[in-house]
């Protein structure tokens, strides 16, 4: 299997070496003779994906993160039918994308209280959590509805049952877009 990356490799010295890389196996790592190299390898083996959420009473919007975790693309919008066609739906998505990991929006109040509808995207958060054993981080998604709609009048899409179609996609891009960006530059500061 050949793995393409990106890396940033710190030396003893401290100075920084920046490539891209084609790794067909352990032996080509090897051959480069770099720990660091080794190292960032190792993890790239361990990226999985993401996916994103935002829940609505009709329909779940969903997007899904590339596999280095830097970028979210949408994927569809689930209409809503009950409980267990929802999750076996959601179960497809995590199992066909590989992904470990979910960010559910949360709307609150602009004042930062709870509203009736973060309290059923928090029931569905932990549904998430209980029905398969994937870590569930719960996003602040005030106006991200309002964003994703300026975003599609940016780009032409006309209102009615198109928009209706893509909306959601489109917040749950936003809201996982905006949880990655958090995590690399949490990650960024840490360095």
């Amino acid at each position: 299997m050949t793995t393409s990356v990106y890396l940033r490799v710190e030396n003893e010295n401290g100075s920084r070496l920046r490539a891209n890389a084609h790794l067909s196996d352990d032996e080509d790592v090897a051959k480069m003779g770099h720990p660091g190299l080794w190292r960032y390898t190792r993890l790239m083996d361990q990226v999985r994906r993401v996916v994103g959420f935002d829940v609505g009473d009709r329909r779940i919007g969903v997007a899904v993160s590339d596999p280095l975790g830097f970028t979210a693309q949408p994927l569809f919008t689930l209409h809503r039918t009950n409980h267990r066609a929802d999750m076996k739906a959601i179960a497809r998505v995590f199992r066909k994308q590989d992904a470990v990991e979910a960010v559910v929006g949360n709307p609150l109040y602009m004042s930062g209280d709870q509203s009736p509808q973060a309290a059923k995207a928090q029931a569905f958060a932990e549904a998430l959590r209980v029905e398969f054993g994937v870590t569930v981080h719960l996003w602040d998604e005030r106006l991200t509805t309002t964003e994703a709609h300026r975003h599609l009048d940016a780009g032409g899409h006309a209102g009615g049952r198109e928009r209706k179609g893509i909306i959601d996609q489109v917040a749950a891009v936003l809201i996982l877009q905006a949880f990655l960006d958090a995590r690399a530059n949490e990650r960024l500061r840490a360095e």
